[in-house]
């Protein structure tokens, strides 16, 4: 008679391990692997996984890991999962940090744009944008695209003017052509109103 095997009970979870598992949160689906955990996988489906998952797996990651995988002691796993919350946190910077490089290459981009500087340009000359806004009038960093070929381009920017008595929005269109940039569109909101001023065909 072949006697039943003893059910495989789950190695208990020292009490000193009770605690949040930043590497298991910060990298997920990657330390899930490392770790023998592969209910991280989880986290590669859309929204439930990527949103909550990795809460679970800072939650119970420690309890996980300890489970899944084979310890020489209590302290080995901490060295361990130090190592994981340290490779997840330099990640995680680095990536911030290239992201937030992108993002300030494209403001300074688009704000030492030929468009943005012709247009900062006419409304600082403007006695129209002056009235409205009030004197001296200073431009705000532009959203928007500038595409451009060694002969031709084009611009669609917007930007915020601010003077001494109000604050409102230029949008600006621009083309480049034989090497020469003209503005085709300038328009300023100011503040609390609805029309938009042309300030190309109000004059300066």
């Amino acid at each position: 008679m072949v006697e039943a095997a003893a059910p495989v009970v789950p190695k208990p979870l020292p009490p000193e391990l009770q605690k949040w598992n930043w590497g298991a949160f910060l990298l997920n689906w990657i330390w899930g692997i490392g770790n023998n955990t592969f209910i991280a996988l989880l986290t590669l489906i859309p929204f439930f996984g990527t949103l909550i998952m990795p809460f679970v797996l800072g939650a119970k990651g420690n309890k996980w890991a300890w489970q899944n995988g084979r310890w020489d002691s209590v302290e080995h796993f901490r060295r361990v999962q130090r190592l994981w919350a340290i490779w997840g946190a330099v990640i995680w910077v680095g990536v911030i940090l290239f992201y937030g490089a992108i993002l300030g290459f494209a403001f300074y981009a688009l704000k030492s744009s030929d468009a943005y500087r012709l247009g900062v340009a006419k409304i600082e000359q403007s006695q129209v944008a002056a009235a409205a806004l009030g004197s001296p009038i200073s431009c705000g960093f532009p959203f928007g695209s500038v595409n451009i070929t060694p002969s031709s381009g084009h611009a669609v920017l917007s930007f915020s003017a601010t003077g001494s008595k109000a604050t409102g929005q230029v949008s600006l269109e621009a083309d480049k052509r034989n090497g020469q940039w003209s503005l085709t569109h300038l328009t300023l909101t100011v503040g609390g109103t609805a029309a938009a001023i042309n300030l190309l065909g109000s004059g300066i």
